[in-house]
């Protein structure tokens, strides 16, 4: 195949790993500077310039963007799904990552364990934020930090409102985390390859320091998953819509604990903590995904009128309840089952035999009218009507 690393740091460890294993199977790559690209929409197809040249043809690209260039680099990323090559990591994928507030609300709604969060923005909301994530110590995060950079462990309630607050004075916007007290000091990195972890480590703060990163002194080893972690951490990374991914967990008495969801993933520490080589792992999936390139379903289903993507619930009264999918009625309304979502399962492409069950999500194509009228309606409160004050208010002079 034909690779292109998107890099702004071509001697990096992680890069020079990455190239130097494409290469060694065969396969022609190059290391470009992503914000060399130009985006060319003056076309009938979309297409790249790079350098100012137009940009010769690629099988599939490895993103590792900065969070500096973010959006311009997630920007590139897009303009190359939309020409049909393949990425592991998609543009979306890349941007919910990102943003620590975005990837809790996405995997919250998916029974993924993580530490109590909240968000708030004002200074008079901190003290309730703190006692419901379990009241102090807290842990305060940057939305957008890395590296350990941002990321605050406050003792007292009274702390950390002044930290909060001295925060968004400098139009910072924060997360109030529970402190996991059993984890002080140490997490687990597991990197995703696909639907497994391919390696993970334990890495372990220095002396007083909580946080763990290598950057910040930490010590790495070698550590095997139980398959509860490792099932947390590769569907964590498929919700986020990542293939490749590093993924943070805390080791809490419950169980795995989802700190973060990292799209640009080093792979120096746990190269060195495992003997293992991982380059060579993201190399071969890449390689062997290069005929199905991510795609937008939403926008490829939803250009034909009257047509669109929708998520119907089954609900406990429902009458589908208790019928197979080809008992539903649904294939006859022009609505295809292409997912069902039951708790923490998901059944792809469902067969119709599979019966249906309270609670189940389901995912489908089909016509929005049809499906707009399988939503049963929202309970709406009824306006009251209030009486006029004994004494109108005097018009303003």
């Amino acid at each position: 195949m034909k690779l292109a690393i998107l890099s702004r740091a071509p001697h990096a460890y992680s890069t020079e790993r990455l190239r130097a294993a494409a290469i060694d199977r065969g396969h022609e790559v190059k290391v470009l500077n992503t914000l060399r690209f130009a985006i060319d929409l003056t076309g009938d197809d979309p297409d790249l310039q790079y350098r100012g040249k137009l940009l010769s043809d690629y099988d599939a690209i490895l993103p590792r963007i900065g969070n500096s260039i973010t959006y311009y680099g997630t920007a590139v990323v897009r303009q190359f799904e939309q020409m049909d090559v393949y990425t592991p990591n998609t543009a979306n994928g890349i941007t919910n990552s990102r943003d620590k507030l975005r990837a809790n609300q996405i995997l919250s709604r998916h029974d993924i364990g993580m530490p109590a969060t909240t968000f708030v923005n004002g200074r008079a909301d901190v003290r309730g934020a703190i006692e419901r994530v379990g009241g102090a110590p807290v842990v305060i995060k940057l939305l957008e930090g890395t590296q350990g950079i941002g990321v605050i462990l406050a003792p007292e309630a009274k702390v950390a409102e002044s930290i909060v607050e001295t925060l968004h004075s400098t139009k910072q916007n924060v997360l109030i985390q529970s402190f996991i007290s059993e984890s002080r000091g140490r997490d687990i990195r597991a990197l995703v390859v696909g639907d497994r972890v391919v390696a993970a480590m334990r890495r372990s703060a220095s002396g007083d320091e909580f946080r763990s990163n290598v950057h910040r002194g930490g010590t790495v080893e070698k550590v095997t998953l139980t398959p509860e972690y490792e099932e947390a951490a590769v569907r964590s990374a498929q919700i986020m819509g990542l293939r490749v991914a590093g993924v943070d967990m805390l080791e809490g008495n419950e169980g795995p604990l989802v700190m973060e969801v990292n799209s640009s993933p080093g792979l120096e520490g746990i190269e060195r903590a495992t003997g293992l080589d991982i380059a060579g792992a993201i190399i071969d999936f890449i390689a062997n995904q290069v005929a199905f390139p991510e795609i937008d379903v939403r926008q490829r289903l939803s250009v034909s009128t009257g047509y669109g993507v929708a998520e119907l619930l089954v609900h406990t009264n429902a009458d589908l309840v208790g019928k197979t999918i080809k008992e539903s009625g649904l294939w006859d309304r022009d609505i295809t089952v292409l997912t069902l979502h039951r708790g923490s399962s998901v059944i792809p492409n469902p067969r119709s035999g599979v019966a249906l069950e309270p609670g189940d999500r389901l995912l489908c194509f089909g016509k929005l009218e049809e499906m707009r009228s399988m939503i049963p309606e929202r309970r709406k409160r009824r306006a009251k009507l209030r009486k006029l004050p004994k004494e109108p208010r005097q018009p303003e002079a």
